[in-house]
C-alpha cells in the first residue's frame, strides 16, 4: 500500500472531530509579543465535522503540479482609480494611516481583493505593503477611511469580533517570527495544539504533511538554530497554512529563498490558494515571481498611494513611468532612492 492510502486509512478510522478551543488568552515566549499574541487567538481548525481529514489533506504527498493559469476575472484595469470586484472579501475604503510623530504611511487608498483568487500588493521598501496587512489584521487602526473583512469592520476595539476575524487568517510574517526555543515540528504544530482538539497523532500528521510540502519534512527534529534563513522562511510558510485558513496573508513569501525553492514556494502558494479556495495576499518585491501566479496586482508608490492595478499583462504593458520604473527595475525614473531628508550639505553644515 502506497504513503496516501496508508495515511488514508490512519486518518479515515474516524471523521475529523476538530474543533475551535474557546478564546482563553494563553500565549507563549516568543521574541515578538505580537507575534505571539497573534498566534495564540487567531485561528482556529476549518476541516468541516463529518469531513475525512484525508481527503482534505492528501494532495500534500502529491508532486507539485504545473503552474496553474489564473482566472480570468476581475477585469484588466489601467490606472489608479479604484478597483470594482463583484466578490470582494476584503475592501479598503479611502484609508489614510500614518505613525505618531511619523510621515504619512498610507493616504487615501482604496483596494479590494476579490475571494479566492491571489493578489499581489507590489512596491518599493517604506510604501506601506505590510501596513495594510497589519490594517487587515487588526493590529492597526486606520486614521480615516475603513477595513472590512467578509462585510464586516475590522475594529481593534472589539476584542471578540477580533478574535473570530484573526481564525479565518493565516499569516507569514515578514522575518519568518518562529519560536527560537522550539523545533521546526513544533512551531509547525503549535496552531493545532492551541486551537484545536486534535490528539498527537492527527497532529504529526498534518505537521509532516505541511513539512512535506514546503521540503522540509527531514528537518522536523531541528532547531531553529540549526536551519538556514531560507528554510526558516519555508517552516513559517508551513505554520501558516497549516490549518488551512480562509484568508491566507504572506509578507515577502520569497525573502532570502534561493532559485529553486522560491519557485517552489511560489507554485505551493498558487496550489494552496487553487486546491483550499482560499484568498491569497502576497506583499513582495519580486515581481516576476508574483506575475506569474497572481491573478491581479497593486502597485503601491513611497508616497502611500496606489499608482496601478491590474492583470500582470496589464502592469507590464503599461506606459505610465512610474510603473515603468519599478516593473522593470530601472535605476532612474520619478521613483528616488533616497528617503525624504535634508540637503546633505545643510545636514552636515557645509556651505555652498
Amino acid at each position: 500500500m502506497g504513503t496516501v492510502g496508508a495515511l488514508q486509512n490512519r486518518l479515515a478510522r474516524g471523521h475529523c472531530a476538530a474543533a475551535a478551543t474557546p478564546d482563553t488568552g494563553k500565549t507563549r515566549a516568543c521574541d515578538n509579543p505580537a507575534t505571539s499574541f497573534w498566534l495564540s487567538q487567531s485561528h482556529a481548525a476549518r476541516v468541516p465535522r463529518g469531513q475525512p481529514l484525508a481527503d482534505a489533506l492528501t494532495h500534500f504527498l502529491m508532486p507539485p503540479p504545473a503552474p496553474i493559469t489564473p482566472a480570468e476575472d476581475p477585469p484588466p484595469v489601467a490606472g489608479a482609480g479604484p478597483a470594482t470586484v463583484p466578490d470582494a472579501l476584503i475592501t479598503i475604503e479611502h484609508v489614510t494611516f500614518g505613525y505618531e510623530g511619523g510621515r504619512t504611511i498610507l493616504n487615501d487608498v482604496s483596494l479590494q481583493f476579490p475571494r479566492g483568487k491571489v493578489t499581489a500588493i507590489l512596491g518599493g521598501s517604506g510604501c506601506g505593503k505590510t501596513t495594510l496587512l497589519r490594517l487587515i489584521g487588526g493590529m492597526q487602526r486606520p486614521q480615516k477611511g475603513s477595513v472590512t473583512f467578509d462585510g464586516q469592520p475590522v475594529d481593534r476595539r472589539d476584542k471578540e469580533g477580533l478574535f473570530k476575524l484573526r481564525r479565518r487568517l493565516g499569516m507569514l510574517f515578514q522575518f519568518g517570527a518562529l519560536f527560537t526555543d522550539l523545533s521546526v515540528f513544533d512551531n509547525v504544530a503549535f496552531p493545532l495544539r492551541e486551537h484545536t482538539n486534535l490528539n498527537e497523532t492527527m497532529v504529526r500528521d498534518i505537521v509532516l504533511m505541511k513539512l512535506n510540502a514546503v521540503g522540509l519534512r527531514g528537518a522536523a527534529p531541528l532547531r531553529i538554530s540549526e536551519i538556514s534563513g531560507g528554510m526558516a522562511r519555508r517552516v513559517a510558510l508551513a505554520r501558516a497554512v497549516v490549518l488551512d485558513p480562509e484568508c491566507i496573508m504572506y509578507d515577502e513569501p520569497f525573502a532570502g529563498l534561493d532559485p529553486i525553492s522560491m519557485g517552489v514556494t511560489a507554485n505551493l502558494i498558487r496550489t494552496l490558494n487553487d486546491t483550499t479556495g482560499a484568498t491569497s495576499l502576497m506583499v513582495s518585491h519580486d515581481v516576476q515571481e508574483c506575475f506569474a501566479i497572481c491573478d491581479y496586482a497593486y502597485l503601491m508608490s513611497s508616497q502611500g498611494r496606489v499608482v496601478a492595478h491590474g492583470k500582470p499583462q496589464v502592469l507590464n504593458d503599461s506606459t505610465d513611468p512610474e510603473v515603468r520604473q519599478f516593473i522593470r527595475g530601472e535605476p532612474d525614473g520619478p521613483v528616488r532612492f533616497h528617503y525624504p531628508a535634508k540637503p546633505l550639505a545643510e545636514e552636515l553644515g557645509v556651505r555652498t
